[in-house]
C-alpha cells in the first residue's frame, strides 16, 4: 500500500508499508519527485531487491556480531578461525555501513593485505570471509547485492608442499619418544591428519584385514567431511608397527605419551618440532602435515591415478588432489608426443607401400 499526500506547507508526503506492516514515509518538495521514490521503491520490491532503509544502515561490525552467533554451531576450530578473519575484515570495514562497502574497495583491501605480506592463501581465505559474510547479508535482507565476487578475487596462491625423502620420514620416526612414532606412521603411510591420528582408537582399526576407518578427531569430535571416514587399507606389517603401544600398555588409542595415554596435538607438534631439529636436510617449516604430501608422493610414485589417491587422501574431490599434487605426476608430453607419431608413421608407411 502506497500513497502521496500534499501537505499543508506544500511539500508532498510519500509512504508506502513494508511486508511486514512497517510504514516508510519521506517529504518531497514536489509531486514527481515523491513519484519517482515510490516507483522505486515498488519496483525493487517486485524484483525481490528490497531493503529496509534503516536495515540497510547496518555497520559491518554490527552485522558480523550477529553473523557470528549463527556461526558458532560449527567447530570450535572452526569458529577460532571465523573470529580471527572477522576480526582483521571489521579493522578495514567495521565501521561502515554493509551497503556502502564497493568492489573497487574490496579489491584496494586484498591488494594492501598482500602488501603487508600475508601469503596469497591466506588472503584468499580473508576474501572468502568476506564474501561470506555480504553473501549472508543479502540472503538476510540486508543488502540486494554483494560487493564481494570472483572479479574483486585475489590469486589463491598454489601450495608446492616439501616432500621428504623416506629416509628422513624414518628418522623423523626414529628420533620422536615410543609412544608417538604410531603418529608418524599414520600420517606418512596412511594419510591421517594430526588430529585424526593422536585420536585413532584400536576399535577404528581391524588389524586382520588391515583397514583404517576413522571416526573422531581430536578431542573426541566428529570428523569434519564424509569423506574423512573412508576407510583407508593398510599392509599386515604396518598392523603389526601400530599394534606395538596397545600390545604394551593396553592402551584405548594407538598413540599414546610415556605413560601409555592419548596425547594432544600440540603436544604431539612439539615434539616434532623437536625431532625435525635432529634430521638432516629438513627445512625449518616442514610440519606434521608434510607427512601426509609424502604419502601422496609414495602414491603417485606408484603410478596411481588421480582418483586413486584422491579416495586414499580422503579429499572431497579430485580437484583438491589434483590443485596440490599434480605437478608431482610424471610428465606425459612425451607420451602424447609418441602417440602422434606413431599414427604419422603408419600414414606415411602406407603411401610409401601404395608407391612401391
Amino acid at each position: 500500500m502506497a500513497s502521496i499526500q500534499k501537505r499543508a506547507n506544500g511539500s508532498w508526503r510519500a509512504r508506502y508499508r513494508d511486508e511486514a506492516g512497517k510504514e516508510h514515509a519521506r517529504h518531497f518538495k514536489r509531486q514527481k519527485e515523491a513519484k519517482a521514490w515510490l516507483d522505486e521503491v515498488t519496483a525493487s520490491v517486485i524484483s525481490g531487491t528490497y531493503v529496509d532503509p534503516k536495515t540497510a544502515l547496518t555497520t559491518v561490525q554490527e552485522w558480523s556480531t550477529t553473523w557470528l552467533k549463527g556461526y558458532e554451531n560449527n567447530r570450535p576450530s572452526t569458529v577460532r578461525q571465523a573470529k580471527t578473519h572477522i576480526k582483521r575484515i571489521n579493522d578495514s570495514f567495521g565501521s561502515r555501513a554493509l551497503k556502502s562497502v564497493r568492489p573497487s574497495e574490496v579489491k584496494a583491501w586484498t591488494a594492501r593485505l598482500s602488501d603487508e605480506g600475508l601469503a596469497d592463501s591466506t588472503v584468499y581465505a580473508l576474501h572468502s570471509r568476506l564474501g561470506q559474510l555480504f553473501a549472508d547479508a543479502v540472503h538476510d535482507g540486508l543488502l540486494s547485492k554483494s560487493p564481494v565476487s570472483r572479479r574483486t578475487a585475489p590469486k589463491a596462491g598454489k601450495q608446492r608442499p616439501y616432500v621428504a625423502t623416506t629416509q628422513q620420514v624414518w628418522a623423523l620416526h626414529d628420533a620422536m619418544p615410543d609412544g608417538l612414532q604410531p603418529a608418524v606412521l599414520l600420517a606418512a603411510f596412511a594419510g591421517l591428519r594430526i588430529a585424526e591420528a593422536v585420536a585413532l582408537r584400536v576399535s577404528d582399526v581391524d588389524f586382520m584385514r588391515g583397514i583404517i576407518t576413522p571416526a573422531i578427531q581430536y578431542p573426541g569430535v566428529e570428523l569434519k567431511t564424509e569423506e574423512s571416514k573412508n576407510p583407508i587399507p593398510i599392509p599386515q606389517n604396518l598392523c603389526l608397527e601400530l599394534s606395538v603401544n596397545h600390545t604394551r600398555w593396553g592402551s584405548e588409542t594407538l598413540v599414546t605419551n610415556e605413560w601409555g595415554r592419548a596425547i594432544s596435538p600440540h603436544r604431539v607438534e612439539h615434539y616434532f618440532r623437536e625431532a625435525r631439529s635432529s634430521v638432516k636436510g629438513l627445512p625449518e617449516g616442514f610440519r606434521f602435515h608434510d607427512l601426509r604430501h609424502y604419502f601422496a608422493s609414495l602414491l603417485i610414485a606408484q603410478g596411481l591415478d588421480v582418483k586413486v589417491v584422491q579416495k586414499s587422501l580422503r579429499h572431497s574431490s579430485a580437484k583438491t588432489t589434483l590443485d596440490t599434487y599434480g605437478h608431482m605426476w610424471p610428465d606425459k608430453e612425451e607420451t602424447a608426443r609418441a602417440a602422434v607419431a606413431s599414427v604419422l608413421a603408419d600414414r606415411i608407411n602406407s603411401k610409401s607401400e601404395r608407391q612401391a
